[in-house]
């Protein structure tokens, strides 16, 4: 009733190239040639200096700041949420305890 269907690979349609064989060469230790080193010093790449002026420096301490307290001010968020919830649950506990202490009076 349910059988799978299992995919059957495709036929290649263009000309197909045969493995290209890969001969091993032999590796004789100990004659490495070591290539001269450079006697013309090379130039530094040339880059663009970074200018700060004041604008930049103000929009930047700026920046930073409003970085800090935004995550400031997530952190105390939660740490707030975590405390709310920590003293309702004490609240629900003392609640139920006594609603189960009074049962056992009775």
């Amino acid at each position: 009733m349910l059988r799978p269907k299992i995919p059957t690979m495709p036929t290649p349609t263009g000309h197909a190239t045969p493995p290209a064989v890969v001969e091993p060469t032999a590796i004789v230790p100990g004659t490495q040639d070591r290539l001269p080193a450079p006697t013309v010093p090379v130039p530094a790449p040339s880059r663009p200096v970074v200018q700060l002026t004041p604008g930049t420096v103000i929009a930047l301490v700026g920046g930073g700041t409003l970085v800090v307290l935004v995550v400031g001010a997530v952190l105390v968020s939660m740490l707030l949420a975590v405390a709310i919830t920590g003293a309702s649950l004490a609240v629900v506990a003392v609640v139920v305890r006594s609603i189960l202490a009074s049962d056992t009076r009775r």
